[in-house]
């Protein structure tokens, strides 16, 4: 089930789930929601992946949502979110009117966000299009949901920030590697990036890295199990240092690489590393 605030990208995100040859069914009735499950469950049905995409939030399709994660075994949330300064300025640059407008288009968008504050608490993933233009949505989704296939492994996705370029809402933790020799300082290293051998060196080689990734692996490896075991569909994991380019990249490389060893297969997002 695809929800989310409107301009955040449920259009894209339709689109995308379609190309991906998921049977997409958009602003179906919450009240049908049991018994096209029903259908598509049965025995010898033609569609084994099937998106709902879903606008607003009430009684109804809260009720929908619990009689859905009785009937199947692997339902999944995605809510897509975005700032209301965002939702501003993309209303008014392709003129189009939100579907709550009678109360002027701030009003309306900060009336949305209540109303569905809800959905986005129930949601197995959620993504904050604000910095994503519908390109990286459509790269995005297409990364979470190309090989989602019933029985998948929980989901990980790793990823690099920086704190100067606001903390990103759709995590799950955020661990902040600002305390770790930065390389910025040095001036033949500055341009380059924690994807580059030198720069990986340079801030895992020091004991206080090393020491801080043997905790912290240890704690993920405490935590991940026991997530996967409580049948989150979904884990984000983000490491962010002052621009996003050095000290974040290269932790977040070693974290998946060391994830990976260990019988997981997280992805890898650095956000802020071409800023």
């Amino acid at each position: 089930m695809v929800t989310g605030l409107s301009g955040a990208g449920r259009s894209t995100g339709a689109a995308v789930l379609e190309d991906l040859d998921w049977f997409v069914i958009d602003n179906l009735p919450a009240t049908l929601v049991p018994k096209v499950a029903e259908l598509a469950g049965s025995k010898g049905g033609r569609y084994d992946r099937v998106a709902l995409v879903m606008s607003g939030y009430d009684t109804e399709m809260e009720q929908a949502v619990t009689q859905l994660s009785e009937q199947i075994d692997r339902v999944r949330v995605v809510f897509l979110d975005c700032g209301p300064e965002v939702l501003v300025r993309r209303y008014e640059s392709t003129k189009r009117r939100h579907p709550m407008t009678d109360v002027g288009l701030a009003s309306a968008i900060a009336a949305e966000i209540d109303q569905l504050a809800p959905a986005k608490a129930m949601a197995d993933l959620v993504i904050d299009t604000s910095d994503l233009n519908p390109h990286q949505l459509r790269e995005r989704l297409t990364a979470e949901f190309s090989s989602a296939e019933p029985g998948d492994d929980m989901r990980i996705t790793v990823s690099s920030f920086g704190f100067k370029h606001g903390i990103p809402l759709d995590v799950d933790m955020v661990i902040d590697c600002r305390f770790l020799p930065n390389p910025y300082w040095e001036e033949t290293l500055r341009p380059l990036s924690g994807q580059d051998a030198v720069i990986k060196d340079y801030v895992l080689d020091r004991e206080p890295t090393q020491r801080f990734l043997t905790k912290l692996l240890d704690l993920l490896n405490e935590l991940l199990p026991a997530y996967a075991d409580e049948g989150r569909s979904y884990l984000s994991v983000a490491f962010g240092c002052t621009g996003g380019r050095h000290r974040s990249v290269a932790v977040s490389e070693h974290v998946a690489a060391a994830l990976k060893g260990d019988g997981w297969m997280p992805r890898v997002n650095h956000r802020d590393i071409n800023r």
